[in-house]
């Protein structure tokens, strides 16, 4: 495998660990990045781009369990906290906040992935969950009822679960509906996004575990040099954006990421259509 084939790797999976769980839609960067430039399907023959994705999107995934390893440990019950640190977050909140989206996801998987991965369908999913995102900073509650994901109720829980539905539409961002939902609800910009990172953990594993076991008979030795560049570089990028985001996320909140989108989606337009 050439240097040229890694160095790709390297770049997708950097968009993918820098966007994935920033609200701008890491599946609107991979079209541009990939599809419309690098064009992984073309450069890997016969074999399948998605499921590289796949194991791009595992190194992500690996980024936000380090980053919240100890949050993950309370809620396996592999540490207790002392009585100053007690956790209220519960794994049946985290299920709560899932359910909905997990129905919806199998009910319509396959209509999903045939008719709603297009370049128009993702533009208009960025375009909407930006405007969702602009709506949340304007007319989120005065007064921040949830300070800390550990006050956060299975009422609430339920109600962002719903709100995650919208990001199974390509493009509306599962970070940026959530944290949207979260923040109307009266969950500070913090508390949302910890709940929407630690949330979608189990969701992206279970959705990743099964495209590989669908796909295992392509681990062959000639791709692993891509796949493990590509993985490393998600993780890495994903872990320094997790870190970068939760630190800023309280100060600048959502709308400059809104406007990222929107200037995002005009630049698709200009260039590409």
């Amino acid at each position: 495998m050439d240097v040229i084939m890694l160095i790709k790797a390297f770049i997708l999976g950097m968009v993918e660990g820098l966007t994935e769980f920033a609200p701008v839609s890491s599946t609107g960067h991979m079209i541009v990045v990939d599809d419309l430039w690098i064009q992984s399907k073309e450069v890997l023959g016969k074999y399948p781009a998605n499921t590289f994705k796949v194991v791009i999107q595992l190194g992500s995934i690996l980024a936000v369990v380090i980053v919240f390893r100890e949050r993950f440990k309370d809620l396996l019950g592999y540490k207790h906290r002392t009585a100053n640190k007690s956790s209220n977050l519960k794994l049946t909140h985290i299920m709560t906040g899932l359910i909905p989206a997990v129905i919806l996801g199998l009910l319509f998987e396959d209509y999903i992935d045939e008719h709603l991965f297009s370049l128009n369908t993702v533009l208009a999913g960025l375009t909407i969950g930006a405007f969702l995102m602009i709506a949340a900073d304007l007319f989120r509650p005065k007064i921040v009822t949830v300070e800390n994901v550990d006050q956060i109720t299975h009422k609430k829980a339920l109600v962002i679960g719903l709100i995650q539905c919208l990001s199974l539409w390509p493009g509306f961002s599962r970070s940026g509906s959530t944290i949207s939902g979260g923040v109307l609800l009266g969950l500070s910009y913090r508390a949302a996004s910890d709940f929407t990172f630690i949330m979608a953990v189990p969701i992206m594993l279970g959705a990743s575990s099964l495209s590989l076991m669908k796909n295992w008979m392509y681990f062959t030795p000639q791709f692993l040099p891509f796949l493990l560049v590509g993985f490393l570089s998600a993780f890495l990028f994903a872990y320094l954006s997790i870190h970068f985001f939760l630190k800023v996320i309280n100060k600048i909140k959502l709308i400059p990421f809104a406007i990222y989108r929107l200037v995002l989606v005009a630049i698709i337009f200009l260039v590409f259509i």
